[in-house]
């Protein structure tokens, strides 16, 4: 009887266990009661807690990857198999610095001395710089007007807005278009040259 009353027992917590989950975020680690879950996130595994009730903001997201890359574990997948591409934007990927809500920092340095500013989607929006030069404002919270009014929505669902253009400049790609440049007048001022010596014979 009591082998039965322990079966039933390890039975249920068993269960409570299993349904202490993150149902928003596959690589959370959850226990406890109540339930609490977390994400092992930075170079230190820090532990990030989560409200698995909402959506883990995309800060968050990105930490738990790079914490999972530099392990060798499994990130994003594509029929079970791991897509080195599937995490890599213009820049490469970054281990973000995330706001305790789990918004981007305006600056990012990905745990170096260039630093870069970038949007609410942590997409770089300014050219890399020294550490200690760069200056970046702070994230702006999207309010939709027009003109000056501020409009006021219910129900509304944005996926990704930037109300300010990035400020890239081509600095980095002015050799590049230089030589371009050349090589194409070149290309015309030999051609003319051919077409006109054909001409006078």
């Amino acid at each position: 009887m009591k082998v039965l009353v322990l079966l039933g027992l390890a039975a249920l917590a068993c269960l409570a266990s299993s349904q202490c989950n993150c149902k928003t975020m596959k690589w959370a680690t959850c226990d406890g009661t109540p339930c609490s879950c977390f994400l092992l996130t930075g170079t230190d595994n820090f532990k990030q807690s989560l409200n698995c009730q909402k959506l883990i903001p995309k800060c968050f997201l990105m930490q738990a990857e790079m914490n999972r890359a530099r392990k060798g574990e499994d990130t994003r997948t594509i029929g079970g198999k791991p897509v080195e591409s599937a995490f890599v934007d213009n820049d490469g990927i970054y281990d973000p610095v995330c706001e305790r809500d789990g918004k981007f920092k305006a600056k990012q340095c990905n745990n170096t001395e260039e630093c870069w500013c970038v949007n609410s989607a942590g997409v770089r929006r300014t050219d890399k710089g020294d550490k200690n030069t760069i200056n970046c404002t702070e994230l702006e919270k999207f309010a939709p007007k027009v003109g000056s009014q501020t409009l006021n929505m219910t129900n509304i669902k944005i996926y990704y807005v930037d109300e300010k253009p990035p400020t890239f400049t081509m600095k980095n790609l002015s050799g590049g278009i230089i030589a371009v440049i050349v090589v194409v007048v070149l290309a015309v001022v030999i051609g003319l040259l051919a077409l006109v010596r054909t001409h006078q014979h």
